[in-house]
């Protein structure tokens, strides 16, 4: 009977284990990046943070801050659906109001991506966007009192986002709020 011809295994490549350091000839420190400059995941498998490979990320969209991820989730939708629909029905009626809305909703998906990011960079981005939310709403919502005329229909951020129960005034302080905390946590 003939043999048959199996082969022989080895001992496992560098290539198969992940966390096999790379054979430079010295030995490697644990925690040490497979090659120099080469950024190593971290061990819960996300990407390291654009701030440095060592630096955690820091978790904006948990505990509280889950509510203002759907809080800023669905006012994202709502505005960017309902500017949307209104400068493609009835664009000449109230371009300004459309148009404000439409950069409100730029402004609210910022903010939700920074705070489903995570992380320093996404944090201080989030904090700006906040600090130009409210700008925004006392800004549009002090304009819309004082000169009623020039917004023929709502914006998000008209009379303070009353149309809204002024959540478009709270959401900005909220999130400036746990932003701020989140940094010394």
């Amino acid at each position: 009977m003939p043999e048959k011809d199996t082969p022989a295994r080895s001992a496992p490549d560098a290539a198969d284990a992940p966390d096999a350091p790379a054979s430079t000839g010295t030995p490697q420190e644990p925690g040490t990046p497979h090659a120099p400059g080469a950024p190593r995941a971290r061990r819960d498998g996300s990407a390291p943070d654009a701030d440095g490979p060592a630096a955690p990320r820091t978790r904006l969209g948990s505990g509280p801050g889950r509510l203002l991820v759907l809080l800023y989730g669905v006012f994202t939708v709502g505005a960017a659906s309902r500017s949307v629909a209104q400068m493609l029905m009835k664009f000449d009626e109230a371009p300004l109001a459309y148009v404000l809305s439409a950069a409100a909703a730029c402004v609210y998906a910022v903010i939700l991506f920074s705070l489903v990011r995570g992380g320093e960079t996404a944090r201080r981005v989030g904090q700006f966007c906040c600090g130009l939310e409210l700008a925004g709403v006392l800004g549009v919502g002090t304009w819309t009192l004082v000169e009623p005329a020039a917004f023929p229909d709502a914006t998000v951020w008209s009379d303070y986002g009353m149309g809204y129960l002024f959540l478009p005034l709270i959401l900005p302080v909220a999130g400036l709020y746990w932003l701020r905390r989140a940094r010394r946590g």
